[in-house]
């Protein structure tokens, strides 16, 4: 039989769902497997408005 787990789904759901109401971009979860800890990983977005110069100088 099989360890229960330490997290549910709609943890990370809640999670994932609080980051972006936060206005944070999350780009993905990691779980600790021995405490259920959940940490979100944010990562930033290309604004499709943005241009060739634009990335080449970074955001302002």
């Amino acid at each position: 039989m099989s360890a229960r787990a330490s997290f549910k789904q709609a943890d990370v759901s809640r999670a994932l769902k609080a980051a972006q109401a936060a206005g944070l971009t999350p780009s993905g979860y990691r779980i600790d497997p021995a405490t259920g800890a959940i940490e979100v990983q944010l990562g930033g977005t290309v604004n499709s408005a943005s241009n060739s110069f634009d990335r080449l100088m970074g955001p302002r």
